[in-house]
């Protein structure tokens, strides 16, 4: 459909660095570029920055979770858009008086509680169930959280389209020279496994660790991310693995590629990921993947990468030393995983979400009432 207008929840645009922040900023980007006579306005946080063209950015006062609910819908009403989309899967509790479409990235939490800290917050509890619900178009970035969609929500599998994520251009194999600078000025060692995400008990660093320390002529580890939560146990372990574990906390993400590139392979031991993006641009900078057996991974890495059970260190000991050992192994995987990642691309997934919006504009369901 050409000449929507279409109000976006851009308030992951405050946190760039973060899954939903980069989906936000990457999505919005590809969609205005695929469809320059549609209009979007972006409702988001103050001084967050955005490079959307033929976008409209509107900044929102911070304002407590009911004053942001109770609000933010008259607002949204005021402009009569022909949709409002959801990048971070919810929508606002009132009726924004217009067909909705939301993108659902990981439902970790209704799996198992336990990874993630203290009392579940009211999003969890009241908001995201409610949006998934009232969504004309629920947009799910795998088959496997479409499925959890359907498990947990009990939404109709018709109200579901899977739009994979993309991978940004800047994820691709370097020229050795510019590797060498790289190497030298990120300090990082000749050679060694990588591991990218937030430090947390779903990300399964424990099996990572025990396999490693296993490892016969083992390499360095480099750990990339933050500390999320309940992290402790994780902590005093690395520290107790000695010199040749390296963590970057705070890494610039500009840094990013050249790291993948570094690396003799990643290592994605994940207990759940509703994606799983950093086996998708370690592919895309052809650095073999090693991945767990669980959720979505094997669906992204398909056959360009080793899969692991998740709760077997010897064999993710025997799978690393193998990729490190082998230079055949090691080459098909890279050559596979380019390959693979060529399939996931921005511009896709922003025709794909128009579509989705299409389909919720034609169905005219206004969010506010039950889909079903």
């Amino acid at each position: 459909m050409t000449g929507l207008h279409v109000v976006v929840d851009g308030m992951g645009l405050d946190r760039p660095r973060a899954g939903v922040g980069v989906y936000t900023s990457q999505i919005l980007h590809a969609m205005a570029v695929d469809r320059p006579d549609c209009r979007l306005t972006v409702f988001g946080p103050p001084g967050a920055s955005v490079h959307v063209p033929h976008a409209r950015y509107r900044p929102l006062p911070r304002m407590r979770f009911i004053g942001r609910h109770l609000q933010w819908p008259a607002r949204i009403r005021q402009l009569q858009p022909d949709a409002y989309f959801g990048p971070a899967g919810a929508l606002p509790l009132g009726n924004v008086g217009c067909p909705s479409v939301i993108t659902v990235h990981d439902l970790a939490i209704y799996h198992n509680p336990a990874w993630f800290p203290g009392r579940q917050p009211l999003s969890t509890r009241f908001v995201v169930p409610r949006s998934v619900l009232r969504a004309g178009v629920v947009i799910a970035v795998s088959e496997n959280t479409a499925r959890d969609v359907v498990e947990i929500f009990g939404v109709p599998r018709s109200r579901i389209e899977v739009v994979p994520h993309g991978v940004a251009a800047t994820f691709a194999p370097m020229s050795a020279e510019d590797l060498a600078a790289a190497r030298a000025r990120l300090k990082l060692p000749e050679r060694f496994i990588l591991f990218v995400g937030t430090i947390e008990p779903r990300k399964n660093l424990a099996t990572l660790l025990e396999a490693w320390a296993m490892m016969r002529d083992r390499p360095d580890l480099v750990i990339v991310g933050g500390w999320g939560w309940r992290y402790e146990p994780i902590r005093e372990r690395m520290g107790r693995l000695g010199p040749r574990l390296h963590h970057l906390d705070g890494l610039d993400p500009a840094e990013l590629p050249a790291v993948y590139n570094l690396a003799r392979v990643l290592a994605h031991p994940a207990w759940y990921e509703g994606f799983g993006l950093p086996p998708l641009e370690a592919m895309a900078c052809g650095t073999p993947v090693v991945v767990s057996d669980r959720s979505s991974l094997p669906e992204v890495v398909a056959d360009a990468g080793l899969t692991v059970a998740a709760d077997d260190p010897d064999a993710w000991r025997k799978a690393l030393e193998k990729v490190v050992g082998d230079t055949e192994v090691a080459s098909d995987l890279r050559r596979r995983g380019i390959l693979r990642a060529a399939q996931f691309s921005w511009p896709r997934a922003a025709d794909l979400t128009w579509r989705a919006i299409d389909t919720a504009v034609q169905r005219r369901t206004p969010a506010g009432r039950t889909s079903g």
